[in-house]
């Protein structure tokens, strides 16, 4: 087969197409009778619209310049933009060459068109690859009911396993964190049972071992009410989650002691608006510190800072992992324990009080600071009765003394 050149060089394949069929000139024309590119002799001054058909033609014309002209359609897309290839020559030609001629440059026209797709569907596929490289997504697709998985570069880089390899759908499914991996199921057999799609970021762990996010979208593709492929883009969006988490954590944490912030407390406190999480409140405590005034007066900010930070350190400690410990106010700090905690709130309530009579080593030096607790029981009312009968609970503790605890009873 005679090679004529590609798209990229229109110029080059009208003139050796020319020399090869050894017509004075070539060129492309569109609907309308535009000419888009041409190469030789002048163009006919005008060509019969009956040449411009879906299949190869060829006419005598009387103009001496282009006495024998053929065109022939260029396989297209886009019907709407329609294109021809002609040729002219001074020379007619006789009915078995015309046949030939048309015959060949339709196979060399053919020819040229599939290598031109060619061409374009690797470019096509070439800034794919770049951009979705750019944006961390890869492409990826799995029959069904075979699970047989295809991926892209990009799905093969996100899971840090070597492009091209073998993998199949066991192997990727172990390396979901379990919460991801039933979250997944659950939103994959619903889709495939329905044809549908679903969007959802989860949380997996490389091959290498490291933590990523990965954003997952799919739709499922049918014939005849069965699912027969499943498939997607995955995006790697670790650091829009960690930026994502780091934001919230910021807005929800009190800068000095690394506690919750009276925001995030009186959130939490407010879920007892929500009858979803009425019972998940088991108790509020009130703390105050006792003498933080003085060391704030006597030692400075400094110390006074040192002073709040280790008085959350101890509070943390004397409570369960899933109680909220808070900085509300100056030295006021607030606990939130879950129904059924242990310790339970009065137990934790007298581990405070002893903990606060240990000593704070401030500038070198111990101080006595010992705390002031109030603590009331969900028992049912609003987050602003809760929160009242807590610091009713807290006042009483101040008033007999401090260093002790209280809790609130209905009079």
């Amino acid at each position: 087969m005679v090679s004529l050149g590609t798209a990229s060089s229109p110029g080059g394949f009208l003139s050796r197409l020319r020399r090869l069929t050894g017509m004075a000139g070539a060129g492309f024309v569109t609907t309308g009778m535009r000419w888009l590119d041409m190469d030789g002799a002048t163009p006919p001054t005008g060509i019969a619209a009956n040449l411009l058909a879906p299949t190869g033609r060829a006419s005598v014309n009387d103009d001496p310049i282009a006495r024998f002209v053929l065109a022939v359609p260029v396989p297209g897309i886009d019907a709407a933009r329609q294109q021809w290839l002609v040729l002219w020559d001074r020379v007619e030609r006789t009915e078995v060459e015309t046949n030939f001629l048309l015959a060949r440059v339709t196979e060399l026209v053919g020819h040229a068109a599939m290598d031109r797709r060619r061409a374009a569907e690797l470019h096509r596929q070439y800034l794919i690859e770049r951009a979705s490289a750019t944006a961390r997504i890869g492409i990826w697709s799995c029959s069904l009911p075979d699970e047989q998985l295809s991926w892209s570069d990009g799905v093969y880089d996100l899971f840090e396993l070597p492009r091209g390899s073998v993998v199949s759908r066991a192997q990727t499914l172990k390396m979901y964190t379990p919460q991801s991996r039933r979250r997944m199921q659950a939103l994959r057999a619903h889709a495939i049972k329905t044809l549908g799609d679903f969007n959802f970021d989860a949380e997996i762990i490389t091959s290498t071992g490291k933590q990523r996010w990965m954003r997952i979208t799919a739709t499922v593709d049918g014939v005849d009410g069965q699912a027969r492929r499943i498939f997607g883009m995955k995006q790697d969006v670790t650091e829009q989650k960690l930026l994502a988490e780091h934001t919230r954590r910021m807005a929800e944490t009190d800068a000095l002691t690394g506690l919750a912030n009276r925001s995030l407390f009186q959130t939490r406190l407010d879920e007892l608006r929500d009858d979803s999480h009425v019972n998940s409140v088991g108790a509020l405590i009130l703390i105050d510190l006792d003498r933080f005034k003085s060391i704030n007066d006597t030692l400075g900010h400094a110390q006074g800072d040192a002073c709040l930070i280790e008085a959350g350190r101890r509070l943390v400690a004397c409570c369960a992992p899933e109680a909220l410990v808070a900085r509300i106010g100056g030295d006021e700090f607030a606990i939130i324990t879950r129904q059924s905690a242990e310790p339970g709130p009065e137990n934790l309530c007298a581990g405070i009080v002893e903990a606060f009579r240990e000593p704070f080593v401030l500038g070198g030096q111990s101080h006595l600071i010992g705390a002031s607790i109030g603590m009331a029981r969900n028992a049912g009312q609003d987050a602003e009765a809760l929160y009242r009968d807590a610091d009713s609970a807290l006042y009483q503790a101040k008033s007999e003394g401090r260093g002790t605890w209280r809790y609130f009873t209905a009079a």
